[in-house]
């Protein structure tokens, strides 16, 4: 890996850590796979996120905080002293505004910089003055969960993660540290955005997915899923994947989409489900219970069971493709556009035996 690229995406602190709980050979692996997943060559404007993620300072102590569900960190500078102006020829235009009358001088407006980073899906963050109103609003998911984890002093697996907005939630609940996993590398970096910004936090968002985890890591306290098990070709591998990543009597967030019945079934789309393509088991909650019996889980408790409604799911400005409205079928909401029901999401608990 180029130099630039290790210094940019630093994960030393978190490899440290590992290491000293005694997971030195994961941590060689992990590196290896960040190092791949973090190559040039991996996607298009890499080399330039690389060189705008090096330009922006970051503070001597965190100074992030969270404010009626919105993570908040400092403004972007602009102007004299900018550490980012448009005409750069450090960056390549793909990350500066189509129309600008004299680029030399110009400098880059915070709101017009992070919108370069589009689609923003989970938050919202606030940016000095810049609300970044996501598709999601992550924070009502986050009141449904908050209260049925023990967050403090735990170390945190959050497994497709996104842009780590969870992970500060994780964190301002007193989480010691936060390891999460997303494979897709612009939500790898809108986290690193706003990581810098916030100071040397320990929230961690690696370019990977959980093929990446050990084999009997038992290195967590805390194993989060959400969002992800439906989108596995095999659930059941998915649930023994975190079952091993937790240490003894380590506790399981499960939260995804799922069929509501009283009967242990699962709705397998032919096809698409609201217009996901890689949708494949969507279980009942007695169905999805019977699985984390299976996999080795005790105390599992439904904590929660919400349909998601187009105050949480919704097209913003900040992510301007199709959303919920777009997924369900004209004139019923309580079809998908496919004729399936319409998304119900539920949070389970549970603890490794």
């Amino acid at each position: 890996m180029p130099t630039d690229e290790r210094d940019v995406f630093n994960y030393e602190q978190l490899y440290r850590q590992l290491e000293d709980d005694g997971h030195q050979a994961w941590v060689q692996s992990l590196r290896t796979a960040c190092e791949e997943a973090l190559h040039s060559d991996r996607h298009g404007l890499l080399p330039n996120w690389l060189k705008f993620l090096q330009q922006i300072p970051t503070p001597h102590k965190p100074t992030w905080q969270v404010n009626d569900g919105r993570v908040i960190v400092p403004q972007l500078q602009t102007g004299e002293g900018a550490f980012f102006k448009t005409g750069s020829s450090e960056l390549s235009n793909d990350l500066l505004p189509k129309k600008n009358p004299d680029p030399a001088e110009q400098p880059l407006q915070p709101r017009e910089l992070l919108k370069q980073f589009c689609p923003w899906r989970k938050g919202p963050f606030e940016i000095g003055s810049t609300l970044i109103d996501t598709e999601w609003r992550s924070d009502l998911k986050w009141d449904r969960i908050a209260d049925h984890v023990e967050w403090r002093d735990r170390r945190i697996l959050d497994v497709g993660c996104g842009n780590g907005y969870f992970g500060w939630r994780m964190l301002e609940s007193g989480a010691q540290s936060v390891v999460g996993l997303d494979p897709f590398l612009l939500f790898v970096m809108q986290h690193e955005i706003v990581r810098r910004l916030a100071g040397d936090a320990p929230n961690y968002v690696l370019p990977l997915t959980d093929a990446c985890l050990a084999p009997r890591l038992n290195a967590f306290d805390v194993a989060v899923s959400m969002g992800v098990l439906y989108h596995r070709t095999s659930p059941i591998d998915h649930l023994q994947i975190l079952r091993e990543s937790l240490r003894p009597d380590g506790q399981l967030v499960l939260e995804t989409l799922i069929l509501k019945s009283e009967e242990p079934t699962v709705l397998v789309p032919q096809g698409r489900y609201a217009k996901m393509r890689n949708v494949w088991f969507i279980p009942s909650p007695s169905m999805l219970t019977l699985w984390l019996q299976r996999t080795g889980f005790r105390d599992i408790k439904t904590v929660d069971v919400t349909p998601t409604t187009s105050t949480e799911q919704r097209k913003t400005d900040w992510m301007t493709f199709e959303s919920l409205s777009d997924f369900l079928a004209s004139g019923d909401p309580s079809r998908t556009a496919e004729g399936h029901p319409a998304p119900v999401r539920a949070v389970l608990t549970a603890r490794r035996k």
